[in-house]
């Protein structure tokens, strides 16, 4: 790795990338930026965000595969091209063949959810699942890649592809020219890569941050040479990323300032205050930004920070779970236990104290048999809603004074 970390050699230039602007403007949503108030009354910052979760795809993923295949001679072209990727990359490159008329090939690991599958097959790309993970479906992707001769579009370490990912900054500057921070998820280094490159030329006074998730930390002692990853399930898939590539490092890493590292809960709720202050839906991925200004006030107070959210494909099982968990930490929903005396009323009676002190009950769940230890009581579950954390607490308190309860 530290061979890697010394090599100084530019792979990316501020003309690739305004290049690449015009190349794929045809085929690649310029996406909107907008201010959020409601974020930087939250955060003390001046919040602008980039809506790269409005791509056609979902993601920023695509620029960088528009601009790589645009770039195939007609002979590459009729090769065909493939690629490894579980999400986001994936549908870029099905859907840019699609366009262009390539026949594309996706390996994807064996464990990847349906819904990408499906959604990566709907663009007339034909998907290969192989292997546990992206390495292994990586073995399965350069295998075919020599037998059926084909055009490999490297999910991000690719000179062409980091231009691509670039295009998204230059649109963020036209405009916001007012910011003077910029906070981008890190995973294999291409969004980041394009982000610092264009800073770099046209901006040199705008800092530029990257930011990790804790088991894919590969940066955590930046500007020190990297070290190993923890790996497993995270929210932040996106940049899952266990090595990163030459070509994306070399373009950022005398770029940039520093690398910020969150935790699974911190990007759980900023993925919820996402939805809730600036009603976008957002993956982990895409939040960590905001996790990290979150996490770090003192950093970013009175600044004028963007935050790119760099993809919106998140199951809705998991945004729904997410965001009730992030509402239990907060206090808002609360989960209370009582022991109450098996006699009638006694529900109607917590139900209208829980109503007169403006809670709102979400489910009740009444225990006679085996959850009480005595046979002459009951165990009562309440999940109840409240407005804040101070409501809660008001709530509770209220029921503590007539009732056994505990806080689940």
């Amino acid at each position: 790795m530290s061979d890697v970390l010394t090599s100084t050699a530019p792979v990316v230039t501020i003309q690739d990338i305004e290049s690449a602007h015009e190349r794929i403007a045809s085929t690649v949503v310029r996406t909107p930026t907008i201010t959020c108030p409601a974020l930087s009354r939250l955060t003390g910052a001046d919040i602008t965000l980039k809506l790269e979760n409005l791509q056609a795809i979902g993601s920023f993923k695509e620029r960088g595969a528009a601009n790589k295949m645009a770039l195939l001679t007609a002979e590459e072209r009729a090769r065909g091209v493939i690629t490894v990727s579980a999400g986001n990359h994936a549908q870029g490159v099905a859907r840019q063949a699609s366009l262009l008329g390539i026949d594309a090939t996706i390996v994807m690991p064996r464990f990847t959810p349906a819904s990408k599958v499906a959604a990566t097959q709907a663009w007339g790309a034909n998907v290969v699942l192989a292997g546990d993970d992206f390495a292994q479906a990586c073995i399965t992707a350069e295998e075919l890649q020599k037998t059926e001769g084909r055009v490999l579009v490297h999910p991000f370490n690719d000179p062409a592809v980091i231009a691509g990912q670039g295009t998204a900054a230059l649109e963020l500057l036209q405009d916001a020219p007012q910011i003077d921070t910029v906070v981008v998820p890190v995973g294999g280094g291409g969004l980041i890569g394009g982000f610092a490159t264009v800073m770099a030329a046209l901006r040199p006074d705008v800092e530029v941050i990257g930011v990790q998730v804790e088991a894919y930390a590969s940066l955590a002692a930046f500007p020190q040479e990297g070290g190993p990853t923890l790996g497993g399930s995270t929210i932040a898939e996106g940049i899952a990323v266990t090595t990163m590539g030459e070509h994306c490092l070399n373009a950022f890493r005398h770029r940039i300032s520093r690398i910020l590292v969150v935790n699974e809960l911190q990007v759980e709720s900023a993925i919820t205050t996402l939805a809730e202050k600036a009603k976008q839906v957002c993956e982990g991925a895409g939040a960590t930004g905001l996790a990290a200004v979150l996490a770090n006030p003192e950093l970013f107070k009175g600044r004028k920070v963007a935050l790119p959210l760099s993809g919106g494909n998140i199951n809705a099982r998991i945004l729904a779970n997410t965001i009730l968990r992030s509402l239990l930490r907060d206090g808002r929903i609360l989960r209370l236990i009582f022991q109450i005396p098996d006699r009638p009323g006694m529900l109607a009676d917590i139900s209208a104290r829980i109503g007169n002190y403006g809670g709102n009950i979400i489910e009740v769940s009444h225990h006679r048999l085996f959850a009480s230890p005595s046979v002459q009581t009951a165990e009562l579950v309440v999940m109840i809603e409240a407005r804040d954390t101070e409501h809660a607490k008001q709530i509770e308190t209220d029921l503590s004074r007539h009732y056994i309860v505990r806080r689940d």
